[in-house]
């Protein structure tokens, strides 16, 4: 009986404590380790240990009474992982795929041995190695390991800006002109079987370098969507991914699709299909990791995403007036992550809205966003 099996998962952020809320309804017991004592996983779950999913001890502490793992970051010790691997414990996705996103340059790499198109790179060292690739500016330099959320990356247009570059190993990516970012989540089980959510279209804020908000479906022509599915599955397919994948992709403004970026596992711009969609990501994840048939993932009706920031310190009183405000509207989903007070500008949850168009959903979220900037002290 699955609800008999001991579910483990590295990591207790956001997407852990959602994955959590799911597992409950197929009366799962579900284990979550972080090194924070006080992430949000600690409170909804009565099986939480306090461990670094980086240690290979803890991790390997952690897993070996357990019956399946699964992760919400890819920042895990891999080694421990296989090892466990080993003595019979199911590990969603393989540590072998986690191997290949944790780097982001054999990541690319991966792909293009794939014939799955990304923007051309090169690898660099460290300040002294850029220097010698200054006749490739403009472009993009990413970090290799430890970064998200933006934090990685940087535009270099001339070599002066290499003074304040990364000095350590990166890559530099060709400078692409970008219409559109694009997020296709797919799903694959054992049986090679393979389930697509719609693309999704995430507008960023360019200060902060993170999602400000998302729409479901992307606005982009249907032989586009088309494609940035089909290019999904084929990148599932070329991992032999068994578990969910988000797929983040350029939409260049001469028309090409290319693949900015992976994480194989439930995502951020997955969040709309609680609302949104016959089955959520997290419902897919569980599903696939089960061994059960997976879901429909049609969608239901379009949906705009905000991400709700945190304020400064000062300011808590009117984002709780504001989030009031917010909910007096019909079709509109709060979800906040419960974390302990972070730093201004940092996520604290997200709010879906569900309309049966584009352009309804649209004006609602226009109508939330300008609320919300109002509670930040934003004009």
């Amino acid at each position: 009986m699955i609800d008999k099996l001991k579910i483990g998962i590295l990591g207790g952020d956001q997407l852990g404590t959602m994955l959590i809320r799911h597992a409950i309804d197929y009366g799962l017991n579900v284990s979550v380790m972080d090194k924070d004592p006080n992430s949000p996983g600690a409170r909804y779950t009565n099986s939480f240990k306090v461990g670094d999913p980086m240690n290979y001890e803890d991790v390997i502490d952690f897993g070996q009474y357990l019956d399946i793992i699964t992760i919400e970051k890819e920042t895990v010790n891999t080694h421990a992982l296989k090892d466990l691997v080993k003595k019979g414990v199911k590990v969603y996705p393989s540590p072998d795929i986690i191997d290949i996103i944790q780097d982001r340059y054999i990541q690319k790499k991966f792909l293009e041995t794939y014939d799955i198109p990304v923007a051309a790179l090169v690898p660099v060292l460290n300040k002294k190695d850029l220097s010698a690739n200054i006749h490739r500016l403009p472009g993009c330099l990413k970090k290799c390991k430890n970064s998200h959320d933006g934090k990685g990356s940087m535009i270099l247009h001339t070599k002066e800006d290499i003074d304040k570059a990364f000095d350590e190993p990166c890559f530099l990516e060709e400078w692409v002109d970008i219409k559109h970012e694009i997020s296709v989540i797919v799903s694959r089980n054992e049986k090679g079987t393979v389930e697509c959510y719609d693309p999704v279209m995430m507008i960023f804020n360019k200060q902060q370098m993170v999602l400000d908000f998302q729409l479901c479906p992307a606005h982009i022509p249907k032989d586009k969507a088309i494609e940035a599915c089909n290019l999904a599955i084929k990148t599932a397919e070329a991992l032999n991914l068994v578990g969910i994948l988000a797929v983040e992709i350029f939409l260049t403004t001469d028309g090409r699709l290319l693949v900015n970026e992976l994480a194989p596992r439930p995502h951020n711009s997955g969040h709309h299909t609680v609302e949104s969609c016959t089955t959520s990501q997290y419902e897919q994840q569980l599903r696939v990791m089960l061994g059960l048939p997976m879901g429909d993932t049609s969608l239901k009706n379009t949906s705009v995403l905000v991400n709700v920031f945190e304020p400064a310190a000062y300011r808590k009183k009117s984002i709780e007036d504001a989030l009031k405000v917010i909910l007096c509207s019909n079709d509109v989903h709060m979800h906040l992550y419960g974390k302990r007070e972070g730093t201004a500008g940092s996520r604290m949850g997200h709010i879906n809205i569900t309309e049966d168009t584009i352009e309804n959903a649209l004006s609602k979220a226009t109508m939330i966003r300008h609320i919300l900037r109002g509670s930040y002290g934003q004009h």
